[in-house]
């Protein structure tokens, strides 16, 4: 295995739409949402160990769910959990790492991933990993993969890619034309039938050098912040600099940041059973479901009349759901949600709505 291999895990996300099973307290990268005896969390860190040794994976996570890492994840050590004080988005998340990698191996190859994504043909996503490393190492580029599409979903974000085929050996790779946010449906129903937009995975290659390079010239206030802890990662004062460092430091994505922006950008065509189960809608589809298109958990559940739902329930519940088509069903708890698919873009509105009416207890 290459030494040089590096991995960094973002696991900082609190997975609002994924509420009442996902809390602030115990977001949905640290459930068991599949069912498999494995959390979120735990299947990426397993994941990654045919990629990268051990020692060089690295999860980034605010300080609050330090203890749930440690706890789903013994075999890490301390300094391997990187902790922020506050929620500053994807591009203070991967300067951190970055520079903390930097003081261990500047010769550092970096794949960074979500820790709530869902990836079913784990072979496939393997190769992919690796081949995309070998192309970053051997090139200047900033690498993302890219989904196949297989419909028109207003809850991902898009890629756009130019046809010709890149000078390299994986002739899956080309280069970037643009990136667009979640659209509307009549826009992404464009995307699928323009044949040239996947899906954007969030999943990044590149070697330590060319992303040190993207920061200076896109967020250089941001790196130069980072850079001054050069002297105090990996020893006691780390959390300190980190501290203050995040005190002051921009809230931007690194898509927004770096990625929409560098001239550098080049996207892996991909199709490795992925989704990053944003939201009820996006765990329906992985499911497996009845002869009524019902995908239901929860032993003692009985569907009648009712057709295309998503539902979750306690197993020791007895739960009869009559004459519902296309809804949201969820128990987790002891709070209950009964939600049309189509709105389900309104739960983050919803929380907020509990919050400001019932508290903090069941957010």
């Amino acid at each position: 295995m290459n030494r040089d291999n590096y991995c960094v895990i973002m696991a900082g996300g609190i997975g609002a739409r994924f509420w009442p099973m996902s809390r602030t307290d115990r977001p949905k990268q640290f459930i068991d949402i599949l069912g498999t005896g494995e959390t979120l969390i735990q299947q990426t860190y397993r994941r990654f160990l045919s990629i990268c040794p051990p020692e060089n994976i690295y999860v980034v996570t605010n300080e609050k769910y330090r203890e749930l890492v440690m706890r789903q994840l013994p075999q890490m050590e301390n300094h391997q959990i990187l902790c922020e004080p506050s929620r500053r988005n994807t591009a203070p998340c991967i300067a951190y790492a970055n520079h903390k990698i930097a003081t261990q191996n500047p010769n550092a190859c970096i794949v960074v991933a979500p820790s709530d994504h869902v990836i079913l043909r784990e072979d496939i996503f393997n190769e992919v990993i690796e081949s995309a490393m070998t192309v970053a190492k051997e090139n200047d580029w900033l690498l993302t993969l890219g989904i196949t599409p297989s419909r028109p979903d207003t809850g991902y974000g898009y890629i756009q890619f130019n046809e010709g085929i890149v000078n390299t050996d994986d002739k899956r790779i080309h280069k970037v034309k643009t990136f667009t946010e979640k659209p509307n449906l009549e826009l992404a129903r464009t995307f699928i039938a323009s044949g040239d937009f996947l899906w954007n995975a969030g999943i990044f290659i590149w070697t330590l050098n060319s992303i040190n390079k993207a920061f200076d010239n896109y967020l250089p206030d941001v790196n130069q912040l980072f850079n001054k802890g050069a002297a105090v990662y990996n020893t006691p004062l780390e959390q300190e600099f980190i501290t203050k460092a995040y005190s002051v430091c921009k809230n931007i994505s690194i898509d927004y940041g770096i990625m929409e922006k560098a001239d550098n950008v080049h996207v892996l065509m991909s199709d490795f059973g992925w989704s990053d189960l944003g939201t009820w809608g996006s765990l329906y589809a992985i499911r497996t479901r009845d002869e009524h298109g019902n995908a239901v958990v929860g032993e003692n559940t009985i569907m009648w009349d009712s057709s295309n739902c998503i539902v979750n329930m306690p197993k020791e519940k007895l739960v009869v759901v009559q004459g519902l088509n296309d809804f949201i069903v969820v128990e987790d708890n002891d709070t209950l949600l009964i939600c049309r698919k189509e709105d389900e873009q309104l739960i983050r509105e919803i929380v907020t709505t509990v919050k400001e009416t019932k508290g903090d207890q069941y957010v």
